[in-house]
Formats: structure tokens, sequence, C-alpha cells
């Protein structure tokens, strides 16, 4: 049992000192059908002076969600009605980008990667720290924050990207991405005339400090690219053989 996860013999989670004075206190939704185990999340989110709502199905989680009303989500992988999985990817279907941190006892590589790849902006393998929760939390919404005196927007050419309604557009016409290709294209353009290479994408896009041996980084470039530069001149995503990416005008 880890330390901190609820359980026969562990107290309720109390007041601690994992909190970082500098984070903001936002607004949860959590999404998990197991009440107890719920009611132990929220206490140990709740002392961080965060306020957490919290739901037990996934049709419930997913109606909440679409309100817009939340700075992160906690999604149980498992759930009655609709599985968590499936609800990450119906909001970012529908053009929700509110960062989301994944529970699950699915803890294999497979698992981890389908998650991310699915809409989740973290993972988080049960049992878990509830110090660990904890950071993870207050990264995705830090990452999501809009810091003072950081410029809105972001662009190259005729490519534009609004970080605040994280919308893309080039040549004027909207460009319809999903969560993740937003990131990658923020992420280049914050870049922009750098080569990145294949293990800075996993880190700082995906959150994966290891190589999983998977094509996630080529399938999402290969989509992103046919976004952003299919019928618009000239070509600003290349691929540097042997190193990596690069978005460049020419």
């Amino acid at each position: 049992m880890v330390e901190g996860w609820p359980g026969p013999g562990f107290p309720q989670p109390a007041a601690n000192n994992w909190r970082n004075k500098d984070e903001i206190p936002v607004r949860l939704l959590l999404v998990e059908d197991d009440r107890e185990t719920a009611g132990h999340i929220a206490q140990a989110l709740g002392n961080e002076g965060h306020v957490v709502e919290q739901v037990h199905d996934g049709a419930a989680g997913l109606a909440r969600a679409r309100s817009g009303e939340y700075g992160a989500l906690v999604v149980d992988r498992m759930l009655p009605a609709l599985d968590g999985l499936s609800l990450v990817r119906q909001l970012r279907a529908e053009g929700h980008h509110v960062p989301v941190l994944m529970l699950t006892t699915m803890g294999g590589l497979d698992d981890r990667v389908e998650g991310l790849t699915g809409g989740a902006d973290d993972y988080l393998v049960k049992p878990f720290a509830f110090a660990e929760l904890i950071a993870r939390v207050n990264a995705i919404t830090r990452r999501a924050a809009h810091a003072p005196g950081e410029p809105v927007r972001l662009g190259a050419a005729d490519l534009e990207i609004d970080l605040i309604r994280r919308t893309a557009r080039r040549g004027g016409q909207p460009i319809e991405l999903q969560a993740q290709e937003f990131r990658l294209l923020e992420y280049l353009l914050r870049n922009a005339g750098r080569v990145v290479t294949r293990a800075m994408l996993l880190e700082n896009v995906w959150d994966l400090h290891f190589d999983p041996r998977t094509n996630v980084v080529e399938t999402h470039m290969s989509r992103l690219r046919s976004k952003v530069d299919r019928g618009f001149a000239p070509e600003l995503i290349h691929t540097v053989r042997g190193a990596g990416y690069v978005l460049r005008a020419g």
C-alpha cells in the first residue's frame, strides 16, 4: 500500500506540508465511482484549498464537464455508464481543453500511452500517495494557466494560435485541432527555428519521461502536418533526418 492511499488502518488525509504557497486553488471536478475513495481524494485536494465537486459515473461527469466551469478534471478510467477514457475523448472531440488527470489501476505501458494520446494531460496509477496526486493536479492546472506577461498568441508566417481560446488559424482559415495536436503545435511554435527531438516532444507534450517505443510522436506529427501544411504555402513543419523536427517558414 502506498503512503497516503485510503485503506484499512490508514487515517483520513489531514492538513499537510505538501502545499506550495504559490499554487492558486481552482475548482475541480472529480469523477470517481468508489465513493469512499472519492471522499478521501476530495478531502486531500480540499486541504490544498481546491474546491472539489464529485460525480460518480462517466455520463454525469461528461455532462458536468461540458459546462466549462472547472479548472481541471480528475477522472477514474473505469467508470459506470461511460468509461473515463471515452469521457475524455468526447470532451476533446467537442473542443473542450480543460486539463485532465486520469486515475487508474491499469498501469501497463500501453494503457498509459493510450490514456495520454486519448486526451488526458497526465496519468496516475492506483494506489498512489496523496502528495503525488496533489503535485500532479497542481502541475496540470499551472501549465494551463496563462502567466502575466506571456504572449496571448504565437505565430509563424500566416499561422497563428490563440493560447487563451486554444484555437488555430492559417491564412485566416480556422484549423480544427485535437488537444494533443494543439499542444504539439504550441511547443513547435515556442521553439520556432530550433530542432526539437522526439525525446523533447515526449517529455514536453506528453509528459513521458521515458521512450514508450511507439509511434505516438510520428502519428500526431503526421496528422498535424496534414492540417497545418496541406493546401498552404510555404510548408512550415519540417523533418530533420536523424535529429527531429523544426517549424520554420521555408
